[in-house]
């Protein structure tokens, strides 16, 4: 997920940087580094973690109490979650 993917991602979601932070467990500079793809001036990483979480709360996911899903779910959720190859 590169950093405008993940500005869209807040946009069309319709959220504020703090609405996303807290619903992502993050601190809100968190969110504008990740928008701005840097932090003092060094590329920063969206990791994997944060990634499916995104997609997640995109399926009006807001937590997860743990319980299994099927395997076919699970290879569905990998497969659109993966990013986009050049």
């Amino acid at each position: 997920m590169s950093a405008d993917s993940f500005y869209k991602w807040r946009k069309t979601l319709g959220l504020k940087q703090k609405e996303a932070a807290e619903l992502l467990g993050l601190q809100k500079r968190m969110i504008q580094y990740y928008e701005k793809g840097s932090r003092d001036g060094k590329p920063v990483a969206i990791p994997k973690s944060v990634r499916l979480a995104c997609y997640a709360l995109e399926q009006g996911i807001e937590d997860f109490d743990g319980a299994t899903t099927s395997p076919l779910d699970i290879t569905r959720f990998i497969a659109e979650s993966a990013p986009d190859r050049p």
